[in-house]
């Protein structure tokens, strides 16, 4: 007799492939080029990839201790210091983390019980609802609407009761490649400060922002700060995304929770990768005060390149994504109109409503420019023959 196998009831049913995965297959089976997911095109710097070798050969390929190299960990606290003006204890407030991803899923899985509510400002980011609900907790969305994205702080107001547990934040953000300042966070304060709501800020971009003021991060509200999460990513501040290394900041109650999580996810994180960024955190302080004019440059020139579209191109203040508007081209959604301009046009993008719980009714699609100005030219050359 044959028996059937069991079918385990998913905990995350509604869940399929990530767009980021879908559409960078079908770029490659098309033979498009591939400004959807957001990754570089080039590799970081060589003093980096130098140093990984180094440790690599010089036998540092064990475990690495739980929350991170001590000699990493007292880096960051000193890029801190340096970016932020603020003093950060590298033995109790920073964890490095396979990811940033990791730290984000570590950080509200340590924070949301069942019932809980959870507060993001949609379009979001792909990996927060899921974690939410694999903690038991409920989403609720604040709506950006395009062109600048900017918070409404009464739909926030009226979203918060007394089951919110955690906001989340990102900026710069992704996707829309808006950033906040300074007021916006001073308005978050005011709208929780007497209630027992802790803050996630996803500021993986942080070094890639070119708002006139810079990157505004949680860490230089004093308030915020006291019950706030800083998530960060040397993958994209050294053009290294598959090195998956990131880090969360936070006072030491939060800390404590979250490597609860941490060392039972990864423990611990690649020994060779650490200790190289620690030596370019060292030896190469400048790089990430570089970051804003390098992929300036880039937004600049394709920008240039896609004057002659029938797009409209939204603004840009940080990420190295770049929104596109194609109303004037075609009335497909926007999941339709991605298709067609992998598989028709050789032009890979992501479809803006796939960051949305709830319909998105504009025509907007993300493009990455963290490209080469040779793949930046090729992909412009097609659009521009729509």
């Amino acid at each position: 007799m044959t028996r059937a196998s069991p079918v385990p009831e998913s905990k995350l049913p509604a869940l399929g492939t990530t767009i980021f995965t879908t559409m960078s297959a079908l770029a490659q089976k098309s033979g498009a080029i591939n400004l959807s997911q957001g990754f570089p095109d080039f590799s970081g710097p060589e003093y980096l990839q130098h140093r990984l070798a180094y440790h690599v050969q010089q036998g540092a390929n064990q475990y690495a201790p739980m929350a991170g190299a001590s000699v990493l960990r007292d880096a960051i606290s000193k890029k801190i210091a340096r970016c932020y003006g603020c003093q950060v204890n590298s033995e109790s407030e920073i964890t490095v983390t396979a990811g940033a991803t990791e730290a984000l899923f570590s950080a509200i899985t340590a924070l949301v019980k069942p019932g809980d509510e959870v507060v993001c400002f949609e379009p979001s980011y792909d990996s927060y609802a899921p974690a939410v609900q694999l903690a038991g907790g409920t989403m609720k969305h604040v709506r950006l609407s395009p062109p600048d994205f900017s918070p409404n702080w009464a739909q926030f107001a009226a979203l918060v009761t007394d089951k919110t547990r955690l906001v989340i934040i990102n900026t710069p953000h992704n996707p829309s490649a808006s950033t906040w300042q300074q007021q916006d966070f001073e308005a978050l304060w005011d709208a929780i400060a007497d209630k027992p709501i802790f803050v996630l800020s996803d500021e993986v971009y942080e070094h890639i922002c070119f708002a006139e003021n810079g990157h505004y991060s949680l860490l230089q509200h004093a308030g915020l700060r006291e019950r706030g999460i800083v998530v960060s990513s040397f993958g994209k501040t050294y053009h290294m995304t598959g090195w998956k290394v990131g880090y969360s900041v936070a006072p030491p109650s939060l800390t404590a929770e979250i490597r609860k999580i941490h060392q039972y996810l990864t423990f611990s994180v690649h020994t060779p990768s650490q200790l190289a960024l620690a030596d370019m955190l060292e030896h190469m302080p400048e790089h990430d005060q570089q970051l804003p004019a390098f992929y300036q440059q880039r937004r600049d020139y394709f920008v240039d390149a896609l004057q002659a579209s029938r797009f409209t191109l939204l603004p840009c203040q940080g990420t190295y994504f770049l929104l596109l508007d194609y109303s004037a081209i075609s009335d497909l959604n926007d999941v339709d109109f991605c298709l067609f301009l992998t598989e028709k046009v050789g032009v890979a993008a992501i479809p803006l409503s796939v960051f949305c719980r709830e319909e998105f009714p504009h025509r907007l699609i993300r493009i990455c420019f963290a490209k080469e100005e040779s793949t930046l030219r090729a992909a412009a050359e097609k659009l521009c023959q729509l």
